[in-house]
Order: C-alpha cells, then structure tokens, then sequence
C-alpha cells in the first residue's frame, strides 16, 4: 500500500516488526507516511518461534523496492528507525546474523529455570527476589517463562549448541543488522528487567539482579540511551537499500514507547489506547511504581525522564480472528462487521471473555481461557459477533480501571491507534463500554511508522518532545453514546466475576 509523495522532504525508513509481520514505510520528520507496505500473517496460528532472516530478507526486500520503482526517492532517506515487539529473543553472533530462531513472547520453554529461581507463595513469586525485583527494577521475570530471561536461561542450560555472542531484543536485532553495532536501551531491555529503572536515564545493568537471574551477563547487549543514535548504515546494506551509507540508525524502540509518540500522547497522564492483535492502555506517569495484582508497571518511557505504563491485553484483534477462522472462514471481515452492526448493544446479554491464551492484564493468569457465556437458542453468529467485539471492550474496561487506579485519576480523552482501530463499530462499542471519549490517529494502522519518524526526529533533533502532539491528526472523535450505558454496566458487572468464579477451572483443565 502507498499513500502520499516524498516530494523534497528528508526521509526516514521506518520497521514496525509486529508479531504478525513487519511493516516497511518511508516517513517525513514529522511524522507524515509518504510510502508504506504491509502484508498480514496468520497471527492465530503463529508459533512461539520466528526466523529473524525472514524478517530481513522481507524487510530489505521491499523497503528496495519502494526505491528501485521510483516510489521514493532514497537520495532523501536521512535516518533509519526501527519499532515493534518486545520481550523476544534473538540469539546472535558477533556480527548480528542470528544462529538460532528468535523465541517469542509467548514461548515458555525456558518456564523450570524461572519458576526455581522466581517462583514461590506471595502472587507466583518467592519473597525474596520479588522484593528485590521491584524496589531495583519495578518488574520481575515471570515464573511461567513468557520473557527474555527465561529465554536466555533456556538458551544457555538446554541449547549449549546455540552458541550466541549476543541476546537482543527484535528491534535491537534489526538495528544491528542496520549498522553492524550491537546495542540496546533500558526501553528496550524493558522485558528483562535487569535494569535498575529507579533512574531512567541509567542506561545500565543492575549486577544484583543479572546475578540473581543466573543470565550470562557477557552476552547482554552494551546499553546505550534510549532514544539516541547507533550509527551508520553499514555500506553493503545502504547499496542493497539504495539509500544513502550517511543515513543514521536510532536505537529500537518497543511498541509500547513508539506507540506513546506515534499516538501523540507524550505529556504527563495522556492516554492512548493499542488495539491490534492484542491491546493496551498506557500514558506517561512521573515515577517508578508496580502493581503486581494488575500486571501493570511503570517502565522507562521517553522526554523529560518520565515512565510509561506498561500493561498488555494478550488478545483483542486476534480474538477476532479466531473467531472468524473458527466459524466464519468464508465470510469478508466488512460483512461480519455490517451485520453485528445491526445487532443491538449487549448482544442478547451473551458475554465473550477473550482469555484464549491466557490474560497477562488486568490479571496475570497464563492459565486461563476464553470462552462465550449466558447463550441462548436465539444467539446466532452475528450475536456472537458482536459479543467477540464487546468482549475485547469489557476487558479493556477491566484494565482501565486498574490503570487509572494506578494514575490516580481519571483517564479521558483517549487516543485510540492499532489496525483494529481502523473498524468505527469497534471504535464506537469501545467508548460506549469503557464511557470514554475516544480521539483514533489518522491511519491507526500506520501508527507505529509514524512514531519511527517522529523518534528519529527527536533524537536528531528536528522536532522537541512539545511539538509531538499537533504533528499527530485525528481522523474521528467516539463519544461514549448515553443510551447504552445501562447494559454495558449490566454486562460489565459481571464479566471480571467469570475469571475469579472459573479459576479453579483454569487450574485444573490447563
């Protein structure tokens, strides 16, 4: 897909690298697409592996291509930034080139090495180290092994054929491949928590809890601050690319912190709300805090030293497509969308809880399943439907009150970004559920390119963090509709009730 001309604007290569696929575009300095690409993988069925060559292979081929058709101009490209998922695995060698695949964050092979270091009675975690892990970092490494640690530790005692010089993170990955420099920044080492986050701006490992977690401390990437430059691109890429070898490279930046930019909400409790293949609801916060019960955490954020947010909905977009694969395989997403539109709020009273991979926020349950409830012999698949859509909305209204629990105060408006976002029915049962005002970014898609460009800017200086939020248009307004309040509350008492009533269930059965 393309949008937009270059014209004579400096560009950057912008990389989103989601775990459904990357997307490749060119931005201007402020933040403007001008050329973007994106194809959709089958995230239901993903696996908790990846190739790291595919994604470069995929990556350089089509940013070439943009150039070589004379799409863009690459004399233009000034600066190459890079976003996407966190918390993976790369294993690496000394010049960047993976030696193994990259173990996502849902791979918890590496769980018994966790679970005898971190587990224990006090909410899955033993006292000790979880005392330790937030008062130094905000976070700890998850007994179930869903993070980076536990994928170094599977690395180093169960794979001693994997013989990696470095252990990066996707984002650090690419910008390796990109300049030839191994490096990454407490944003992007957020997952591991091996930095002491009580300063921000310490790009540096905490020896207490790298020896705690038993991690090869020799192969954690060297730590640069976020948000600055790496380098150069390396010559033989920049000829691949056709672009210029002058370009510069910024460090890597999670989803999360490029989503605050890209989203335009990057003062002090501004909120925006991800929904893609799984969501989240994060607004820069003034210090270090954890809720452990919630699954939420302040982490190293971007401008003026603040934190951001960090919490995850482990399924919203990708609730849909299940569903959609499971029991409307042959039906066009536009007509499900037309059809439950037509259907009235509250869906005949079915509620749809969309833990099928577990839930990590509002709570942290690896355990726990989705599944539709209260359904009668009338409910039919446009009920059901809608019941999916509403069932992502009552769960993040779950998550939205714990974060504004955690803020301590309330959440509203809303910048709304992420593929899902791009559906005004969504949109709209969002507001309505959640009884916020909800402001969706032009080409919510695209956020994560936009936040590239607007990251390389900061970090050479184009543009101040101040400037951000007017060089971010909004498309559309979602104002929560009054008329449906009472069923949503009806519907929404009861939803958090069918997690605690059925946990024992999720215990037993997984």
């Amino acid at each position: 897909m393309t949008a937009g001309t270059s014209g004579g604007d400096d560009l950057v290569l912008a990389v989103d690298l989601g775990s459904g696929g990357p997307k490749i575009g060119y931005v201007t300095l402020t933040g403007e697409p001008v050329w973007w690409w994106y194809e959709r993988a089958d995230a239901v069925q993903g696996a908790n592996v990846q190739d790291p060559e595919d994604w470069w292979r995929s990556i350089t081929g089509i940013a070439a291509q943009a150039i070589s058709s004379g799409a863009v101009d690459g004399s233009r490209v000034v600066g190459v930034a890079c976003t996407g998922q966190w918390a993976s695995t790369v294993p690496v060698d000394a010049d960047g080139l993976p030696v193994g695949e990259c173990l996502m964050w849902s791979d918890t092979r590496g769980a018994e090495h966790s679970a005898k270091r971190f587990g224990g009675p006090v909410a899955g975690y033993a006292a000790r180290p979880l005392a330790t892990w937030l008062r130094r970092s905000g976070g700890i490494p998850n007994p179930a092994g869903a993070d980076p640690v536990a994928h170094m530790l599977h690395l180093q005692f169960d794979r001693p054929e994997v013989e990696a010089r470095w252990f990066l993170e996707p984002v650090d990955y690419l910008t390796m491949r990109f300049t030839g420099i191994a490096a990454a920044t407490p944003a992007s080492m957020t997952g591991a928590w091996l930095t002491d986050n009580r300063r921000p701006d310490n790009a540096a490992y905490d020896p207490v809890l790298v020896r705690m977690a038993q991690v090869d401390a020799d192969r954690l990437p060297p730590l640069v601050p976020t948000g600055s430059i790496v380098g150069t691109v390396r010559p033989d890429v920049a000829a691949l690319l056709g672009i210029p070898a002058a370009a510069r490279v910024v460090t890597g930046l999670p989803d999360l912190q490029n989503a605050a930019i890209g989203s335009g909400a990057v003062g002090l409790h501004q909120p925006h709300i991800s929904l893609g293949t799984s969501a989240w609801l994060s607004c820069p916060v003034p210090g270090k805090k954890t809720d452990v019960l919630r699954s939420m955490a302040a982490v190293p954020g971007i401008g003026d030293g603040n934190y951001l947010l960090a919490n995850n909905q482990d399924n919203a977009g990708r609730a849909l497509e299940w569903f959609k694969s499971a029991f409307a395989p042959d039906v066009p997403y536009a007509e499900l969308f037309a059809r439950a539109a037509q259907v009235p709020a509250g869906a005949g009273r079915a509620l749809f809880t969309p833990w099928l991979s577990g839930e990590r926020s509002p709570v942290d349950d690896r355990q726990a399943r989705g599944g539709f409830h209260n359904l009668s012999l009338d409910a039919d698949r446009d009920d059901l439907t809608r019941a999916v859509l509403e069932g992502v909305a009552l769960n993040m209204r779950w998550l939205l009150a714990g974060c504004e629990r955690f803020a301590g105060r309330r959440l509203d408006p809303i910048r709304l970004i992420g593929g899902a976002a791009r559906n005004d029915l969504w949109c709209q049962i969002l507001a309505d559920v959640c009884d916020r005002s909800l402001e969706r970014i032009r080409d919510p898609l695209v956020a994560g390119l936009r936040g590239c460009g607007l990251t390389f800017a900061l970090a050479s200086g184009a543009v101040t963090v101040s400037e951000v939020g007017d060089l971010v248009p909004v498309d559309r307004f979602f104002d929560p509709d009054p008329e449906h309040r009472e069923i949503y509350d009806l519907l929404y008492a009861q939803f958090p009730k069918l997690h605690s009533r059925n946990r024992t269930m999720f215990v037993a059965l997984n």
